[in-house]
């Protein structure tokens, strides 16, 4: 007869294995299963974005019912939880698209959200590789069913950029308008706040998100622009909203702009950097190691904000011709004499204009800059990037580099 400790002994050790077996079967069957982690909306007049983050590449399907309109999206593999239970909550009452979102587990493998509409909608689904500190997404874009160039420029620029057709529908007259900017007709600025929706940009210490402080600073500054007799502002973006990179200097090429100013409050590796700085663009590399690595972080905005495959985008052998030469010229002359005017409300980074490859510097016809206010991730200046005397010191430096640059009227011959 078998010792009966050796019978224990046994027993307890396939009890164990089975355990183990249902243990590996267990996490196997998890892993299957994708999980929902954060649902985010972004509402804009432009186009709404819907965003689903998750552990792993979501399946789906999207499809739209009428009567009342709706757009329905099933996401299979995924189990109900309460991230996507409190989709319903984040709609605001002023989105312009979305009326109300509801969710359900539709069948035992798919999760059913149906966005109930205020207005006809061009649905645009697309995933997102995990970038920075975001996983899988899944974005949705709605955009208005009729897109109107007239009723805004941007609406139309960007169902270009999404069909992969911007550079083909370019107007042939492009560049400023004729007549001598500020005597002959107003000086047109392109106002360009950097990142925006999706895309937070730098986040000091105290959570101060460069898309908001930047923000703020260009709607300054247009206040400020438009007092002027003889100038116009515009900006790129003038809300929370993600606009890709080739889409912000493709909207000063339809405006005809005589000069593209993109603010941005960034980030560097080290806490102690402070300052103001004002980049130009190069197409021969980067001027310093700061511009080269503020230049990556900055190109990557169209990565972390999110851009559909199917979107045209800037390419290393973008072809520049002479035009574009002149024209980085004037960008340097234009950026010093806004830096200089920066200096007298800020300590300067560097005391003369850096450059790198900023695709958003990029249009062959206008002079275009850079222009770093103050660094986030420095405590003291994130303190100050967040006070509106700050806010309006810059705005203010920036209008004076502007009129300092149209006051030599040789600078400007070229173009007029």
């Amino acid at each position: 007869m078998p010792d009966s400790s050796a019978l224990i002994s046994r027993r307890r050790l396939l009890q164990g294995a089975g355990a183990m077996w249902l243990l590996s079967v267990s996490q196997v069957g998890l892993a299957a299963v994708s999980q929902v982690v954060a649902v985010r909306v972004w509402p804009a007049s432009s186009y709404t974005r819907v965003t689903l983050e998750s552990n792993q590449l979501l399946k789906y399907k999207q499809f739209a019912l009428s009567n009342p309109e709706r757009v329905v999206v099933d996401i299979e593999g995924v189990n109900l939880n309460s991230v996507l239970k409190g989709v319903g909550t984040q709609i605001r009452a002023d989105d312009p698209f979305i009326k109300s979102a509801r969710v359900g587990q539709f069948d035992p493998k798919t999760v059913r959200m149906v966005f109930e509409l205020k207005q006809n909608v061009t649905p645009h689904l697309f995933a997102l590789a995990p970038v920075a500190e975001f996983k899988e997404r899944l974005v949705m874009d709605l955009y208005p069913a009729n897109m109107s160039s007239e009723q805004d420029p941007l609406l139309a620029l960007l169902e270009d950029y999404n069909n992969g057709e911007l550079d083909k529908k370019m107007p042939a007259e492009q560049g400023p308008k004729p007549g001598k900017a500020g005597r002959d007709r107003p000086i047109v600025i392109m106002l360009d706040p950097g990142h925006g929706g999706e895309d937070p940009g730098a986040i000091g210490k105290h959570k101060t998100r460069e898309k908001d402080i930047v923000l703020k600073i260009a709607r300054r500054l247009k206040a400020l622009i438009d007092k002027e007799a003889n100038m116009k502002a515009y900006m790129t973006r003038n809300e929370d909203v993600f606009i890709p990179l080739k889409v912000r200097v493709a909207k000063a090429q339809k405006q005809r702009a005589d000069l593209f100013v993109s603010i941005h409050a960034d980030a560097f590796t080290s806490g102690a950097a402070r300052g103001s700085s004002v980049f130009a663009l190069s197409t021969k590399g980067a001027t310093s190691t700061a511009a080269k690595y503020l230049a990556q972080t900055q190109n990557a905005s169209d990565l972390i904000g999110g851009i559909s495959r199917s979107g045209d985008r800037y390419v290393d052998h973008t072809m520049f011709d002479m035009v574009q030469s002149l024209t980085i010229n004037d960008s340097l002359k234009f950026g010093k004499e806004v830096l200089q005017r920066l200096g007298r409300v800020n300590k300067l980074h560097k005391n003369s204009v850096d450059q790198a490859g900023f695709a958003v510097l990029k249009a062959p016809d206008i002079p275009s800059i850079l222009v770093e206010t103050a660094f986030l991730s420095n405590v003291e200046e994130e303190r100050k990037l967040r006070t509106a005397s700050f806010q309006q010191e810059v705005a203010e430096s920036i209008l004076a580099g502007i009129k300092a640059y149209f006051a030599d009227g040789a600078t400007l011959a070229r173009r007029g």
